[in-house]
């Protein structure tokens, strides 16, 4: 859905040792994104659950629709509503009760655009909401209400944005986000890459992403090629919240990014229900530790409409992370974080 800049020269030429992708390969993300359940009935009989949840689910998939890949339906356990990946995905009765507190822009993105499709909230960096559309739809999404269609939806409408990064040269690192920027396809973010980096001043690409995680197919040769192949420095920031959600074809994904020496990074959202535990936060941790990324942020709830049934007060956050602390090596314990907006930068609880 979203578009990107023109073709540069900057990116390198792709290393021997990385292979291009197959069309086989090119297609099977593709294929997941296509066939993933898009409304809450097909979700209720996918997992097995009673009819009896389908009048609230339908009812507050309205306001924000659902859609959840086939693989990552696959790793929910059949017949549990409470299933900590299911819980993240399937509407509820309680996002159509208004809570105070709770607003459509929680982070301020509209007073940080710097112009259609480019926000700029700490100094130094500068953020691409590159495209509207994701890998799933997450119930507590900070951006479930974005107004996407006053982003660039062609080519040249990408140009303001980039030459007003090129015309700040205390910008020195890019942030694709969105949406999910790997729901472009890999020739549009090799073009768009190349761009960035023609920008002398830039030195940093972080890429924000879920879909190693909920599409771990996505992980193409091509991929690996634009991503390990430019002069930038290359940070893939992902998004797990619970071990679970990393299975075997996830675990593969990830290796091989780490294996072509992309660093990578977690950024997890502390939700009642799906993680408000230190068994449940410890395993993740571990499990991210063991395959070569860094548990960086433990994100407190952006309080969206719709996404209170998820808030875990603050005070229980930091007996977690303090709990953390004790059971992990200080590098597997991630930072208990909050955006307020108008900050200079995250606010750590603990």
């Amino acid at each position: 859905m979203g578009i990107l800049a023109s073709a540069g020269h900057s990116v390198r030429a792709t290393p021997s040792a990385q292979p291009t992708s197959t069309a086989s390969e090119a297609n099977a993300w593709r294929t997941a994104l296509r066939t993933a359940v898009r409304d809450a009935a097909q979700l209720i009989q996918a997992v097995g659950l009673p009819d009896s949840l389908l009048a609230e689910a339908q009812a507050a998939e309205r306001s924000f629709p659902v859609f959840a890949p086939l693989g990552y339906i696959a790793r929910m356990r059949s017949g549990d509503p409470f299933d900590p990946l299911l819980r993240q995905v399937l509407p509820l009765g309680d996002e159509l009760r208004p809570v105070a507190g709770f607003s459509r822009d929680p982070v301020g993105d509209q007073a940080a655009t710097l112009s259609p499709g480019l926000l700029q909230k700490y100094h130094s960096r500068a953020l691409i909401v590159s495209t509207s559309a994701c890998a799933v739809h997450c119930r507590y999404c900070f951006r479930r209400e974005f107004p996407y269609e006053e982003a660039p939806r062609s080519p040249a409408a990408w140009q303001p944005a980039l030459d007003r990064v090129a015309a700040d040269p205390t910008i020195d690192e890019v942030i694709l986000s969105g949406g999910d920027p790997l729901t472009l396809v890999d020739s549009q973010l090799a073009d768009l890459v190349a761009r960035i980096a023609a920008i002398p001043h830039i030195r940093r690409l972080r890429v924000h992403t879920r879909l190693p995680v909920i599409i771990p197919e996505r992980v193409t040769g091509e991929m690996l090629a634009w991503l390990a192949g430019t002069r930038l420095t290359p940070i893939v920031v992902l998004h797990a919240n619970h071990a679970n959600e990393i299975d075997a074809s996830v675990e593969a994904a990830l290796a091989r990014l780490t294996d072509v020496g992309v660093p990578l990074l977690n950024q997890a959202v502390l939700l009642r229900g799906v993680n408000d535990s230190v068994e449940a936060l410890e395993n993740l941790c571990r499990k991210l530790v063991d395959l070569r990324v860094m548990p960086y942020y433990l994100h407190q709830l952006d309080r969206v409409v719709g996404a209170a049934h998820f808030e875990v007060p603050v005070e229980q956050g930091m007996v977690l992370v303090d709990k953390l602390r004790a059971r992990l090596p200080g590098y597997a314990v991630p930072r208990y974080v909050q955006e307020v907006p108008g900050e200079t930068g995250k606010r750590v609880l603990l």
